[in-house]
């Protein structure tokens, strides 16, 4: 069973009767106990007040057009930086299913788009666990644990602190800095064959030409499936910054995407580029046609079996691009890395994606914040503490009936840039 999906809608004048359904003991328990009805009317009317403003921003969390709890933002300043402050409820009988977490990415993502206050905090109670954890699960860092006076008590509280800062790399000197100029492949930065371990450099070999402006990726009626033994029909073109494997018949080797696989013939071991921390940036058109997924995604060099998760910074399918714009896919992806978890979700932009668009990471030893066109998107509080190489990559999906759009190839990726910048 799925998650339902929220909306928001924005809080007027007839709502105060929502104010009074969360005005219980069992939903104010965290926050001192109920209010009494004069406090809810002015805290309803303080609502509407501060939003003509536009001192806050107040929200219904919403399935299917109906109420299911209450969320917003508003102006303060934490600790002499001008901020927003966000807070939430959601009712008993709809808890447990995720919408408080999607209420606040959409927040979160309100906020960035701003661009007015980079900083958004909050102030759960320290006896709210599943508060807690959801500021941690979106990103929020802990800052510290504080108390204050509240409803003629006491209330402990933790901050939580999210920075949706734009990406800046002003003043920033980039490690590396490919704009696939020379009219050739830089072999000494790129291995052009894709995971060639799992089955061989001729299948795998990529198709690319440089253009004055771009390198293009390109899949055509030609190009064969990569590997029929372990990934079926599927087509790709695809260039790498290192390569680890073992022995031929050996089951060593990078970014085992399923079980089963074995090596079918030995590699050099290449340590071409592999950053670890910093910025790592792709300036890249993607393809509108649903067979055709373009993606950059580092992948730990995997010299030992852990060392493998993945920076997913920008994964994007045809089939889930319109004439309004389209779904990204960001976050960190496990693999066999024991020590992550995935945390991985799709990010809507408006525009054509088929045009360039920037797509980066920063990337810290405590985190890690996705942006694309510079504007953050996302942050993950845990990270990889290894290096990783680049993987860049262009695929041509099966279909369910085993034809192929041959009057719509080639599918080209085109990539006008990639930038790496060592951590700051």
């Amino acid at each position: 069973m799925t998650d339902p999906v929220v909306a928001l809608g924005e809080w007027g004048p007839d709502d105060l009767p929502l104010l009074e359904r969360a005005n219980t003991p069992e939903m104010t328990r965290h926050l001192g106990g109920p209010e009494t009805p004069a406090e809810l009317e002015e805290r309803h009317r303080r609502y509407l007040r501060l939003m003509g403003s536009g001192e806050a921003a107040m929200y219904r969390i919403e399935v299917d057009g109906a109420p299911v709890g209450g969320i917003g933002y508003w102006q303060v300043d934490h600790e002499g930086t001008p901020a927003w402050e966000t807070g939430w409820h959601v009712y008993p009988e709809w808890q447990g299913r995720g919408l408080a977490g999607q209420a606040l990415r959409l927040i979160t993502h309100m906020v960035a788009s701003r661009g007015d206050r980079d900083l958004l905090v909050a102030y759960p109670g320290v006896d709210n666990p599943a508060s807690n954890a959801l500021c941690r699960r979106t990103g929020f860092a802990h800052q510290r644990t504080g108390s204050a006076p509240w409803r003629g008590g006491e209330l402990a509280f933790n901050v939580w602190v999210l920075d949706v800062s734009p990406l800046d790399l002003g003043g920033r000197a980039p490690d590396l800095d490919e704009r696939f100029g020379e009219g050739v492949l830089d072999e000494t930065v790129w291995w052009p064959y894709y995971l060639p371990h799992w089955s061989s450099r001729d299948r795998t070999a990529a198709r690319y030409s440089i253009a004055p402006d771009a390198l293009e990726l390109t899949i055509g009626a030609e190009t064969a499936p990569w590997s029929l033994e372990f990934d079926g029909d599927v087509r790709v073109s695809h260039l790498q910054t290192g390569q680890y494997s073992g022995e031929r018949g050996s089951t060593v080797g990078q970014h085992r995407f399923r079980d089963g696989l074995v090596v079918r013939e030995m590699q050099p071991e290449r340590r071409l580029h592999l950053p670890r921390f910093g910025v790592i940036e792709v300036r890249m058109a993607a393809i509108r046609h649903p067979d055709a997924m373009v993606a950059f995604w580092p992948i730990g060099f995997e010299d030992t079996p852990e060392h493998s998760g993945e920076l997913c910074i920008a994964e994007i399918f045809g089939s889930e691009m319109d004439d309004g714009g389209g779904w990204v896919g960001v976050g960190i992806k496990r693999q066999h890395d024991p020590r992550l978890s995935d945390d991985f979700e799709k990010i809507r932009v408006d525009g054509d994606l088929t045009d360039m668009h920037d797509y980066a990471v920063e990337w810290t030893a405590d985190a890690v914040s996705f942006f694309i066109d510079h504007r953050w998107v996302k942050t993950v509080r845990q990270s990889l503490e290894y290096q990783v190489q680049l993987m860049l990559d262009v695929f041509e999906l099966p279909r369910a009936d085993g034809t192929r759009d041959v009057d719509a190839l080639p599918h080209t990726l085109r990539v006008e840039r990639v930038r790496t910048f060592p951590p700051a």
